[in-house]
């Protein structure tokens, strides 16, 4: 018998609960798995659109930037780019999907308040700082969304690989303990019944 283990009745039970046990497992994350998977499936779709109106919004604010360029000159936008402060009015915070930590960008969008003089620039600088300010908007957005589908799927790779276990090395173990034990009880039963035939056998002789 596998692994040497005694044909017990306490072995069998042990073996059927560890049995039952890797199943209820692998249909938990059985769940779990095509869970992140919707989820996945969710933001991938998200994402598409996140993009195309990143690539749109990136076109309009560069050919308005073009035009800040060509009246302005380049050097006179770079330094009004200078003065325009960094980004920091977002918080990283963590949600759970299914035990994923996932991150949420939280974020308030702001009226622009631009930093220079609008005696010495145009409305294609001001088209430029608009565009801008949405794809910075948009990029916090998509990437909240990359970041939850780079995680959920290393979860689903991490969930797929624990199934796979469980369904290919795990249960057909223990169905094959469990069906060992079990035929080796009843042919134990078999053989004790046949033996307490024999003795009645003989006592009725005698």
């Amino acid at each position: 018998m596998e692994e040497n283990i005694a044909a017990t009745k306490a072995n069998l039970i042990a073996a059927q609960a560890a049995l039952d046990f890797s199943k209820r497992g692998f249909e938990l994350l059985d769940k779990k798995r095509n869970v992140l998977i919707r989820n996945i499936m969710e933001f991938v779709e998200i994402a598409k659109d996140a993009q195309q109106k990143i690539r749109t919004t990136f076109k309009e604010a560069y050919e308005a930037l073009t035009v800040a360029n060509i009246t302005l000159g380049i050097n006179e936008v770079n330094e009004i780019a200078r003065s325009i402060p960094q980004a920091t009015e977002f918080n990283i915070l963590n949600r759970s999907v299914m035990g994923v930590e996932i991150p949420q960008i939280k974020y308030e969008k702001h009226r622009i308040e631009p930093s220079y003089s609008f005696y010495h620039t145009n409305t294609a600088l001001d088209v430029a700082l608009q565009k801008f300010q949405e794809v910075k908007y948009l990029i916090y957005e998509l990437a909240e969304i990359e970041d939850s589908v780079y995680k959920l799927a290393q979860e689903i790779k991490r969930t797929q690989k624990r199934t796979n276990a469980l369904k290919n090395i795990q249960i057909p173990r223990y169905e094959v303990l469990v069906k060992s034990i079990s035929e080796e009880l009843e042919e134990k039963e078999r053989e004790d019944f046949f033996r307490l035939k024999i003795l009645k056998r003989k006592k009725l002789l005698v």
